[in-house]
């Protein structure tokens, strides 16, 4: 292996991009305008709740209990109703995700010191929406219910939050994204490169060359892996900066497993573009072993642990699974080599096991 053979591809892929200008956007804007996209585009925050009342008691108590959901930052009145007809209509036409009905003799009751039930009706089309919904409402109405009663409760809770104290889910989404950012721009860029020259001819006159496979494939590696790091830079001041993100742990840390990372993603871009030998067979298989994956199967949106026990079997295969992970621990946790090695780990595995692959794929090509 001659170093001067592998600048030389390297070189010329990085030439090549340059003188793209659809690949430089692409490599270059993406990351920003998916991390504005996804960032104010996900939320996980179930907040301002449209709700309306159905007061059937219109006393003093429960105008009282009214004004307290009106004064949560969870709950938004949208307006009042006479009926449950129009509760129905309200629903249905997506007017409401919650109902308030007291009903009548609510204030005789409190006054007489009789339990009185209070209804709420919720629109269960989102389930998760819904169960958040109800426990945001019972809380309101406790807390009313013991300001209203004037009883001293002899535990007193205090809860902190560590890690992500103002609850955002802003704090929780855009590390996770810049995990699938990069698998984006990895299942676009590089699994298109080989293919493409198999399909221009380029590649069998490089093949013509004393250039040697291993070689061909480390120099568009590093091309490539140049733009991941850029791309990640840019995400990492725009997740800091723009969304201000706290970032607690060692850059130097995460610098090296995005290294790692992105050795991964580009090989296997490179291997399935090796093995496709078509641009539009190469982008599909890109965007489906990698982009789908990383969105899905990465703990970034949907919790591993509540997936089925085969599902959770085939996540351990996708890289995005321990990248999000370090993602997520160095910026909210400020965690380290010491406690995030086992992800680093799988992620040097799976890059080397990758890079084979893509290197005896071309290899064989070449014979």
């Amino acid at each position: 292996m001659k170093l001067q053979r592998i600048y030389a591809i390297l070189r010329k892929e990085l030439l090549h991009i340059a003188r793209d200008p659809r690949s430089l956007t692409l490599a270059l804007a993406m990351p920003v305008l998916l991390l504005l996209l996804f960032s104010f585009a996900l939320s996980l925050d179930v907040d301002q709740i449209p709700t309306i009342v159905y007061d059937q008691d219109a006393s003093p108590d429960s105008r009282s209990l009214i004004a307290q959901f009106a004064g949560s930052r969870y709950f938004t009145i949208e307006g009042h109703v006479t009926s449950y007809q129009q509760i129905d209509s309200a629903v249905d036409r997506g007017a409401c995700l919650v109902a308030l009905i007291i009903p009548a003799d609510f204030a005789r009751h409190l006054a007489a010191g009789r339990p009185q039930p209070v209804q709420f009706l919720l629109d269960g089309t989102d389930s998760n929406t819904a169960s958040i919904a109800r426990g945001y409402a019972e809380s309101v109405v406790n807390a009313w219910a013991a300001r209203r009663l004037r009883q001293k409760v002899p535990i007193e809770v205090r809860l902190r939050v560590w890690y992500n104290s103002s609850l955002e889910s802003r704090n929780y989404i855009v590390p996770g994204l810049i995990s699938v950012i990069l698998m984006i721009i990895a299942a676009l860029l590089t699994s298109l490169t080989i293919a493409r020259e198999w399909e221009t001819g380029t590649l069998e006159q490089l093949l013509s060359t004393p250039l040697r496979a291993h070689e061909l494939i480390i120099g568009k590696l590093a091309a490539f892996c140049v733009l991941g790091v850029v791309d990640a830079l840019v995400a990492l001041i725009t997740a800091v900066f723009v969304f201000e993100v706290p970032f607690r742990g060692s850059l130097p840390f995460l610098a090296a497993s995005t290294a790692v990372f992105l050795v991964g993603a580009f090989s296997w871009g490179i291997f399935l573009s090796s093995v496709a030998e078509s641009q539009l067979l190469a982008f599909q298989a890109g965007m489906l072993t990698s982009f789908l994956p990383a969105f899905l199967l990465s703990d970034f949106i949907y919790a591993i642990e509540n997936m089925p026990a085969p599902v959770q079997l085939v996540t351990y295969a996708f890289p995005s699974r321990y990248f999000i992970a370090i993602l997520k621990s160095t910026f909210l946790k400020g965690l380290g080599l010491a406690e995030l090695w086992p992800q680093l780990l799988a992620l040097v595995i799976y890059s080397s096991v990758v890079a084979t692959l893509a290197m005896r794929s071309m290899r064989t090509k070449v014979a």
